[in-house]
């Protein structure tokens, strides 16, 4: 055989079979290559998306945590100043309660005294009585002596 024949021949044959390629081989591996690539381009877009909602989910994170502290720190505030206000309070009432106890036994203490000095001038009277019986017993004018006992009681009382 011709090998310039040959050579033609196969020249004929690889631009029949490029051509052939290029026109129904090569556009679905192209088309497919730029489906692939868009996927992935897309993917990285929707990746790089995620992270950077990622970053902002996390500032939120750490910004409601700090809200959270300070109203943390409110909240305690608050109970504390309520906490000593409801101290104070029952140290208020307590003392106002000593108070109108102390008054109460002061003015018991004080009936209590009365009381007993008005036993002892009847005592003191009974007393005056019965020796002024004795020393009437001796004498003979009881009325008179009895006016002047009961005077005596009454300036005692």
């Amino acid at each position: 055989m011709n090998l310039n024949a040959t050579l033609i021949a196969q020249l004929v044959v690889f631009f029949i079979l490029a051509w052939f390629t290029m026109k129904f081989v090569w556009p679905p591996i192209v088309k497919a290559l730029d489906e692939r690539a868009k996927k992935i381009a897309d993917g990285l877009a929707a990746a790089d998306k995620a992270k950077a909602d990622l970053a902002l989910a996390e500032k939120k994170v750490v910004e409601e945590l700090r809200k959270a502290r300070e109203s943390a720190g409110d909240v305690r505030s608050s109970a504390e100043k309520q906490a000593s206000q409801l101290i104070d309070e029952a140290r208020a009432e307590a003392s106002r309660i000593i108070a109108a106890a102390r008054e109460a036994a002061e003015a018991e203490a004080g009936v209590a005294a009365q009381r007993a000095k008005e036993a002892l001038r009847d005592q003191v009277a009974n007393l005056a009585v019965a020796g002024a019986e004795k020393i009437l017993r001796r004498e003979i004018n009881a009325q008179v002596h009895g006016e002047l006992l009961a005077n005596l009681k009454q300036e005692l009382q």
